[in-house]
């Protein structure tokens, strides 16, 4: 028996998980739609594993990721998701997550999925491991093309260490507006943290290592 906490945007969604896992002897201790909530409670009840999405509306479960690995929380991450993009395993593996299973993927192996890493191992099964693979060594699966002409430059900002607040003063924005194009850019890159958005940037040649 694990204590899980959900995270998911669909209300639907975390119904049939709750169902699902209560039937199968496992007890949900709390669930959330929205990721700042759900990083309090995580480090408050510390639940044995975490189901999370990627897609929470605006912001990414890659950042959720990123956080929980900042905060040290020490409950086991299973990303859940309808992203088959190679670029969002490999980045959520790298970010901590102890399993990837999409959201197409049968119950029962979303129950071995929470048995596995239960058990202190990581879970992937055949498909999701060879995505794994891919995000890993195609350094093309990233689409600059994907990216607007403003997330662009407020991607390429970032990486040089600009703040929200001084991002949005030089363009006229809100920092809020900002942190909202930051979360999509790095959701359709299938980047978690600002680390990983400088890595990125430097790869595409989009910035020096003197300008960092």
């Amino acid at each position: 028996m694990s204590r899980l906490y959900l995270i998911d945007d669909h209300t639907v969604m975390r119904e049939g998980l709750r169902t699902l896992l209560q039937s199968s002897g496992h007890v949900v201790i709390g669930e959330a739609s929205d990721p700042t909530p759900a990083l309090a409670a995580i480090a408050a009840t510390a639940p044995d594993i975490v189901l999370l999405d990627l897609n929470l509306g605006l912001r990414s479960g890659l950042e959720v990721l990123a956080e929980l690995s900042k905060r040290r929380i020490e409950s086991r991450v299973i990303v859940l998701t309808m992203s088959n993009q190679p670029r969002h395993v490999a980045e959520a593996m790298r970010l901590g997550a102890f399993g990837y299973v999409l959201k197409g993927a049968p119950s029962d192996q979303l129950l071995l999925a929470i048995e596995t890493v239960a058990g202190g191992r990581r879970y992937l099964a055949a498909q999701e491991a060879d995505l794994a693979v891919k995000g890993l060594t195609d350094a093309d699966g990233h689409d600059l093309e994907s990216l607007s002409p403003r997330e662009r430059q407020i991607l390429v900002m970032v990486a040089k260490g600009a703040t929200s607040a001084s991002i949005g003063e030089e363009l006229h924005l809100s920092p809020k507006t900002v942190d909202t194009y930051r979360s999509r850019l790095m959701a359709k890159l299938g980047l978690g943290d600002v680390s990983a958005i400088v890595r990125w940037a430097i790869r595409h040649q989009l910035i020096g290592l003197d300008e960092l």
